[in-house]
């Protein structure tokens, strides 16, 4: 559990035809990296296929909208070789979009007209009753006039022209739903001026139609009938277009060409012939099955081998942590994929972190309000499932601290108050700090024993434990120094026994003052913890303080909820911050260098793989 667990390399003979369905079989179970032993680049030359794949993304750009979602696309069972098939895909599409898009332009149109009419349906719903919308429409062939809708939220004084020769204009303003509308009448002059602000503004001006009635009831009435209008010609449009689509067999085709650009954005080299390819790489199916059952069910002719180790690889590498720990492999991951000599230490994390965490948030009511809010969020973000821990241990130290939303008085601390006894609020984490610290050290002795180093270790590390734990004891120990010395005269020389030459002492010396005041420093950077607990209480003081200063009840509930929530949002950031430092720059130095190469699967195909 602590050592990261190398992937298995497999290698798969397949005949040459049906490599494309062997690699979309591997890549949907998400279990495999692949890695060629070298050889010519499959399926295409990505020069030849770059042109084609060019006019597919333009015929995209066109008419993506009208075509089925990449999920629902079913691409041939049987693929040809990915130029030959690609051109294929192109001619189809071609041939779709020259009968698809008078139907497309119908259904714009009609889109763009529908838009526009609900525009002026929205206005007559609010339209002034002394108001003569045929009289305001036909103003004057010199005077033309525009509606001019804002955005919610808009000022109509920042898209009008300052008046000016020539640039005058007459406005109504009506509000409807939030948005400004503005009925504006002036010469072009003024309205092009106009037009420009209110584009700049992401607002539109509308010209009025040319049936405009006087009475807004019977405007009313017309926009409706060409509503309803557009959209029977829409759906009749809509339906001719689905059944265009299944004549030429829109899905599969796009399936196919999906496939296609898959394939040369995942799959960039593979060994291959004129009949046979050579299929490798890793999997993290130590088993195997899951690769054997993907071949089965996809039909492809393919024998699958495992096989040892090329000459010279080196196997990417999986974390191995029961479902309980694996949020907190964020942090390993965060210094890069542990090597398979140094140890994860994922499982120590999944109880270190929550306390830190807590012993900064110590507070019934804001632990579980978190507790709450990550549990409702844990399947969005990763954190979250974190947060669901640190919130628990949160409202385990408010019990400690006796802090229930910022109230000390609704029962006894069962240990104590943070600010009656602030040096043991610090020391405490000091202590867990070193225990740590402690910890680090012995992950990198296991380390030494994986690599075959023990030896090494136990003549030079080895007594950098003892000068720590002496240095720490000679607070309440004396004699802790004199252990402390005489590790450090056994570091000296244990180096000058594993390099065989006495000059290593000198060295060894400087070394071992670097690495004690270092680690010295970072036991120090654990009270950090128990300043932001004493700043915690100090907040939650500052809080009562304010609600014991209000007049009435309802200012006393405002303050105590308003402060919480300061509090939840300001302290969610900051201690979680605090807890990543100390681990990633206090404890991960000790023994992590994340060199390790890390498992990156093949990223599934996005159509769908069922057959029709």
């Amino acid at each position: 559990m602590l050592r990261p667990r190398p992937t298995r390399w497999f290698e798969i003979l397949s005949a040459r035809d049906d490599a494309t369905l062997v690699l979309e079989a591997l890549a949907r179970t998400g279990a495999v990296e692949l890695e060629a032993r070298g050889g010519a680049a499959l399926p295409a030359d990505p020069a030849e296929m770059q042109p084609l794949l060019a006019q597919f993304e333009e015929l995209a750009t066109r008419y993506r909208a009208y075509w089925p979602e990449p999920a629902a696309c079913r691409p041939s069972p049987f693929p040809q070789a990915p130029q030959a098939t690609l051109r294929r895909c192109l001619d189809a599409l071609r041939a779709w979009a020259r009968e698809a898009e008078a139907l497309i332009q119908v259904l714009q149109r009609n889109e763009a007209d529908c838009a526009d009419l609900r525009v002026w349906q929205r206005l007559f719903a609010a339209w002034p009753a002394d108001a003569d919308a045929a009289a305001w429409a036909a103003a004057g062939p010199l005077v033309p006039v525009r509606l001019c809708v804002l955005p919610p939220g808009s000022d109509s004084a920042t898209v009008l022209p300052a008046a000016a020769p020539g640039l005058e204009l007459l406005c109504r303003t009506l509000s409807i739903e939030g948005q400004a509308h503005l009925l504006v009448a002036g010469r072009d002059a003024a309205l092009q001026l106009l037009a420009q602000r209110v584009g700049s503004a992401k607002g539109s001006l509308h010209e009025p139609p040319a049936w405009l009635h006087a009475d807004a009831q019977a405007n009313l009435a017309e926009v409706q009938r060409r509503l309803d209008m557009a959209q029977r010609e829409s759906g009749v449009a809509a339906q001719t277009l689905q059944e265009l689509s299944e004549r030429h067999a829109l899905a599969r085709t796009l399936g196919d060409a999906y496939r296609v650009q898959w394939l040369l954005a995942n799959v960039h080299e593979l060994e291959s012939g004129g009949l046979f390819c050579w299929i490798t790489g890793w999997s993290s199916d130590s088993g195997g099955q899951l690769l054997h059952d993907a071949l089965q069910r996809s039909g492809a002719r393919a024998l699958l081998r495992h096989a040892p180790l090329p000459q010279g690889a080196t196997a990417p590498l999986l974390l191995h942590n029961p479902p309980w720990a694996r949020p907190f492999e964020i942090f390993s991951r965060a210094l890069g994929m542990p090597a398979s000599s140094e140890a994860d230490p994922t499982p120590l994390l999944a109880l270190v972190v929550p306390l830190m965490f807590g012993y900064m948030f110590s507070d019934v009511g804001q632990g579980l309000v978190i507790a709450a809010a990550a549990w409702f969020y844990r399947e969005r973000f990763a954190v979250a499932r974190m947060l669901v821990v640190g919130g628990v241990a949160a409202a385990f130290f408010g019990l400690l601290f006796g802090s229930v939303f910022s109230l000390h008085d609704l029962w006894p601390a069962l240990w104590l108050h943070p600010l009656d006894r602030p040096l043991d609020v610090l020391l405490a984490p000091l202590i867990g700090g070193a225990v740590l610290l402690t910890l680090g050290l012995l992950l990198d002795a296991l380390a030494a024993a994986w690599r075959g180093e023990m030896r090494r270790w136990a003549l030079t590390d080895a007594a950098l434990i003892v000068v720590y734990l002496g240095l720490l004891a000679a607070f309440v120990w004396p004699a802790g120094l004199w252990a402390a010395a005489a590790a450090a005269l056994y570091f000296c020389v244990g180096h000058a026994l594993h390099a065989t030459r006495a000059a290593a002492v000198f060295g060894a010396a400087g070394e071992l003052v670097e690495k004690t005041v270092q680690i010295m420093i970072n036991t120090l950077s654990f009270a950090r913890v128990g300043a932001f607990a004493l700043a915690h209480a100090g907040l939650s003081s500052a809080i009562v303080a304010l609600m014991d200063a209000a007049d009435s009840h309802v200012a006393k509930a405002m303050v105590l909820v308003i402060g919480n929530v300061v509090v939840i949002v300001l302290e969610v950031m900051v201690v979680s911050i605090q807890t990543t430092r100390l681990v990633l720059f206090e404890f991960f130095t000790r023994f992590m260098q994340g060199r390790g190469r890390a498992f990156r699967p093949l990223r599934p195909p996005p159509f769908s793989n069922q057959e029709n």
